[in-house]
């Protein structure tokens, strides 16, 4: 069953580089829906203002509640009962486990605003979960839901090449963690060599020392 995932978003053209090229690209239309809704078409303010000074003063602007809730409403008919995420810089780290976790919901919402722009009611009314990629603030949320489409469309089938996912970092056969170092041709380069086990054709060997260098840089 393919996952059905909507972005909205202040700036729906921004995705289009990330559609045509893998992992996406390998996934449209078959095990992925990805639709992209702009505030702007559904605002229910004038000349398309999507956002407002916030109460009590301070810089920047900040996305309207009423603005996110009429773009739910123009898409689900009311508030959805899946799982929609707000992308902030206050919400849950973003880490594989939880990837993989969103990768397995049938329909998955996500919310982008600019800066750190929510009206608070988004976040803790309109959005069930909040999700961040990292503790810094951003010129838009258009990057971290690419991040987060990214790292979803990568886990749904077909979208990488036979075992080329195997053994990426966090992954389970590396038991979660940082992949090991990578060597190619030339054997030795400016007086940089390649460590002998990797030259030595015991893949038993090798494959002890992967493992071993994973947990190496795994590490904290």
């Amino acid at each position: 069953m393919s996952l059905q995932l909507d972005v909205f978003t202040l700036v729906p053209h921004a995705f289009g580089w990330l559609t045509e090229r893998r992992p996406l690209a390998a996934v449209l239309g078959t095990e992925l829906d990805l639709r992209l809704f702009s505030y702007r078409d559904t605002t229910p303010l004038r000349a398309g203002q999507v956002d407002d000074e916030p109460y009590g003063g301070g810089a920047g602007m900040v996305l309207r509640v009423d603005v996110v809730a009429a773009a739910l409403e123009s898409v689900y008919g009311g508030r959805p009962t899946h799982r929609v995420v707000a992308l902030t810089p206050q919400g849950r780290q973003l880490d594989q486990p939880l990837v993989e976790e969103l990768a397995r919901e049938e329909r998955l919402t996500l919310l982008s605003a600019r800066f750190e722009g929510f009206d608070e009611r988004i976040v803790s009314n309109l959005a069930t979960d909040a999700v961040s990629i990292g503790p810094y603030v951003l010129s838009g949320g258009e990057l971290p839901a690419m991040v987060l489409v990214d790292a979803i469309a990568r886990r749904l089938p077909g979208a990488l090449s036979a075992g080329s996912g195997e053994h990426e970092s966090f992954s389970e056969s590396l038991e979660g963690g940082l992949e090991y170092p990578h060597y190619t041709r030339p054997a030795e380069f400016s007086g940089w060599q390649v460590p002998d086990v990797l030259l030595s054709g015991d893949h038993g060997r090798i494959e002890q020392w992967r493992r071993e260098q994973s947990r190496l840089r795994s590490v904290p």
